[in-house]
């Protein structure tokens, strides 16, 4: 038998700021309609995994109608020092902070601040009059470029279909101009603010005209210093009071106070076949410490560091409608809106912050049509399924894996070990 769905909205609560948050429920595996022998096979393929160096280690963390289902470390927070991985570590979520910031940006449309139809150039006038690429000089960088002869919205900020693309992994020709421009990826500390760097980005010619084309982008590093312009707090301030102290997300920083330092993972590379720690830079430069650094770039995009519970929670608010554990920051109509398809024109299935389960790509994998997913380029992934009542995420510590498809594969498992 379930657990009511009454208990969802107190399995996972967090009280007001100040107050101790409580824990979520734990049950036996049948108790929630899950298979022990199946769930085991988790273990098998995660720890056959460490012993033969294809991961570092991982954490995984199953929920079901509130309740912990299977929450485990495997492995190491260092092969190079052999400390075991704990299952409270805190991980480099990456794109994974583009649900919170996306969260963030809706609370403040709410309240009534803007339209998600508005042209962002109302509110950061640097983004007006866009224009979009024609031609690309690969010697020097330069190009030229023509109006677009439209605005981009916060709509299509939120869903990548701005026209902008992405610094550091994006296409060959903007990936040239960013970094000629000085515009980063949007992860570690660049020594400037988002504000500073959005502007620059702003007057750089796009990759296709707004709403053309969906392209995955920096859109998001612009939604995150749309908040600080709307609310007139720094991002991380935002966040902080708004978000993470109410759902008790107490381990999720851009960058993490001294005493939390130590439970950062190691981060590591597996590019060779097997892992080992990371010795240079990732990305376009990034000092892979940088969540143990102190800094002032707030990258709504790929910026966060967090535990997985901290991320459990963020996606139990949107399960239970808004709420949790007393706390609501959204109504149930915009958690609706957030998770319905965005852009049926075109051949993703996105809503808003969130990748989505949809007639349409229902055939690729065992979720229910209505979950909604994403992961980070450190290999976390995550998703929810709101017809299941479920949570799962799986948190690795590499960059380049070894595995490829690793999350696809903890999917089709933790799948498989519902039983009923």
């Amino acid at each position: 038998m379930r657990i009511p769905l009454l208990v969802l909205a107190l399995a996972i609560p967090t009280v007001a700021v100040g107050q101790e948050a409580t824990q979520p429920l734990t049950a036996t595996p049948e108790m929630l309609g899950f298979s022990s022998d199946r769930l085991a096979r988790i273990d098998s393929l995660l720890n056959e995994l460490v012993t033969q160096q294809k991961i570092p280690g991982a954490v995984v963390l199953i929920l079901r109608e509130g309740s912990v289902v299977k929450h485990t470390a495997y492995g190491f927070r260092d092969v190079g020092t052999r400390v075991p991985l704990q299952k409270d570590d805190i991980f480099r979520i990456a794109s994974q902070s583009k649900a919170i910031t996306s969260l963030a940006v809706m609370m403040l449309w709410e309240e009534g601040r803007f339209g998600l139809d508005d042209p962002i150039s109302r509110y950061i006038p640097e983004f007006a009059k866009p224009s979009v690429l024609t031609s690309f000089n690969p010697k020097d960088s330069s190009y030229t470029a023509e109006p677009a002869g439209r605005e981009i919205t916060i709509r299509q900020l939120l869903t990548h279909t701005s026209g902008l693309d992405y610094a550091g992994i994006g296409g060959e020709q903007l990936r040239a101009i960013y970094a000629k421009a000085g515009v980063p990826s949007g992860i570690g500390n660049t020594g400037a603010t988002i504000g500073e760097k959005m502007k620059i980005l702003a007057k750089l010619p796009l990759k296709a005209k707004p709403g053309q084309e969906f392209t995955y982008s920096l859109s998001l590093v612009v939604v995150g210093y749309f908040v600080e312009v709307i609310s007139g707090m720094p991002f991380d301030r935002f966040l902080r009071t708004r978000v993470f102290d109410p759902l008790g997300m107490d381990d999720s920083w851009f960058y993490l106070p001294p005493e939390k330092a130590s439970r950062l993972v190691t981060l590591h590379d597996g590019k060779s076949g097997t892992v080992e720690p990371v010795t240079g830079t990732v990305f376009d430069g990034v000092d892979p410490d940088y969540p143990a650094r102190s800094g002032t770039y707030f990258s709504g995009g790929a910026g966060l560091s967090g535990s997985i519970m901290d991320y459990a929670k963020f996606l139990y608010l949107f399960l239970n409608k808004g709420e949790l554990g007393g706390v609501r920051l959204l109504s149930p109509k915009t958690v609706e809106l957030m998770l319905a398809e965005q852009i049926p024109t075109l051949p993703v299935e996105h809503g808003l912050g969130f990748g989505l389960e949809t007639s349409a790509n229902d055939h690729r994998s065992p979720k229910t049509i209505g979950s909604f997913s994403w992961g980070g380029a450190f290999n976390t992934t995550y998703w929810a399924d709101p017809a299941e009542h479920l949570v799962a995420l799986l948190y690795t510590n590499q960059y380049n894996p070894a595995v490829p498809a690793l999350g696809d594969r903890f999917t089709t498992m933790t799948y498989a070990a519902i039983v009923r």
